[in-house]
């Protein structure tokens, strides 16, 4: 037997014995039986036909199958989830508009159907921005790097504006409440999604004038530079009320300052005020970034639009600088007689171990900060260790931001209640306008 690609040079031959063993084949060149052993009496190979699709005529309608009512109420739960063939659905479907009850019991499951699917936001990653980032860095890196320190801005107010960018006049004039908390109690202002903007805009130019950048107040004048004072005078300036207009100084804003920090080539220790209290460059930044993303969820909630939470790198970097600035907090209300002075009051020298709480921040961004109870300048000690607190990463900033009032923050509390309270109420009073 030879090979089926063996020339044995008999090609003439060969030609011969296939029309003989055509000739013995019927007109429709089937072989009769099929059961012959010699060759040319296999199956011939049809030749191939043109599909529906590359003819570029319609693919005809699935006749509905005929199939009894029994048969096709049973099929009602798999047509709501589109798991039927072509011919079951258009029988269902066809049977739908003769059968009132099964009209209705369709109806049902297909509502059932679309609570049981995940709502997904249209939002990207928010990692995604900087996985993408550090690959294009990673091959070609820049000639003035952004600091690290400024990155969570950089990537929250692009965020926001990947937001803002398809708005229109109704969504720039829809309302949104401004929410903090003061006195111990809820505080809000009632503005809109331009407004808020604004709002953004004339606080970061507090790191806009350290920079030597233009203030956005212009010839504005504040009766301080608090970030409320500030925003109040730039509303009240306004002819109008704020539109779709006051994006692009603000994004134009955005994008001087961390150019400006990118060349400056410093540590992000220059000092920023904020009125009644500074911050260094680094943490001005951070904490621009961290409203950033509040206002943006403000704005989000207003228009009714998923938003996610920063990257857990950023997320984690704002969480640690409210950690960092709770001690300055407790004295402030400890001195105003708000905070309880504990059971051993006493003040610890700068740089020596004190009364603590382990604040303890539980998923994205999360880990564990001790921190002094009893003064600004002690270190926060486990030795110390009087009370405990769980928290989530967004619960927590949520709190920080006068979002979540203290007494429902959904929190894991272990050791000294007072001090636990102390701390949740100072976490909260981070928040402003």
């Amino acid at each position: 037997m030879k090979a089926y690609d063996e020339d044995d040079g008999n090609d003439e031959q060969d030609t011969q014995d296939d029309r003989e063993t055509r000739d013995t084949r019927g007109n429709d060149g089937d072989t009769g039986t099929g059961t012959g052993t010699g060759t040319g009496t296999g199956a011939r190979i049809p030749l191939p036909r043109a599909s529906v699709e590359d003819g570029g005529r319609a693919l005809p309608d699935p006749a509905p199958a005929a199939l009894e009512h029994q048969v096709l109420t049973s099929l009602l739960g798999a047509w709501a989830l589109a798991a039927c063939s072509a011919q079951e659905a258009a029988a269902v479907e066809a049977h739908l508009g003769e059968c009132d009850a099964c009209a209705d019991e369709a109806l049902r499951l297909r509502e059932a159907v679309t609570l049981l699917q995940r709502p997904e936001s249209l939002d990207l990653d928010p990692a995604l921005r900087t996985r993408v980032l550090d690959g294009c860095l990673e091959r070609r890196p820049p000639r003035i790097p952004v600091p690290e320190w400024a990155a969570p801005y950089d990537a929250e107010t692009a965020r926001l504006d990947a937001l803002l960018q398809d708005f229109g006049d109704a969504e720039w004039h829809a309302p949104v409440r401004l929410r903090w908390f003061e006195d111990d109690g809820a505080a809000s202002r009632r503005t809109t999604v331009a407004g808020v903007i604004a709002h953004l805009m004339t606080v970061d130019g507090t790191v806009a004038a350290a920079l030597g950048l233009d203030d956005p107040l212009g010839e504005i004048t504040t009766p301080g530079q608090a970030p409320a004072a500030r925003t109040e005078a730039y509303w009240r300036a306004s002819h109008y009320p704020p539109t779709r207009a006051v994006r692009a100084p603000w994004r134009e804003q955005s994008h001087d300052i961390v150019r400006t920090v990118a060349f400056t080539g410093d540590s992000g220790g220059m000092p920023v005020s904020y009125g009644d209290f500074e911050l260094p460059l680094r943490d001005a930044m951070l904490d621009r970034a961290f409203e950033c993303w509040v206002h943006a969820e403000d704005i989000a909630e207003a228009v009714d639009y998923p938003y996610e939470p920063p990257s857990a790198r950023h997320l984690n970097g704002m969480i640690d600088l409210a950690a960092r600035m709770l001690p300055g907090v407790l004295a402030a209300r400890r001195r105003a007689g708000l905070a309880a002075p504990g059971d051993r009051p006493h003040l610890v020298a700068a740089g020596e171990p004190g009364r603590s709480l382990r604040l303890e921040i539980e998923g994205s961004g999360g880990g564990e900060w001790l921190i002094p109870l009893d003064s600004p300048g002690a270190v926060g000690s486990a030795d110390h260790e009087v009370a405990h607190v769980a928290l989530d990463g967004v619960e927590f900033c949520r709190l920080a931001a006068g979002h979540v009032p203290p007494a429902e923050a959904a929190a894991g509390q272990v050791g000294d209640r007072e001090a636990i309270r102390d701390v949740l109420f100072a976490a909260a009073c981070l928040s402003r306008m």
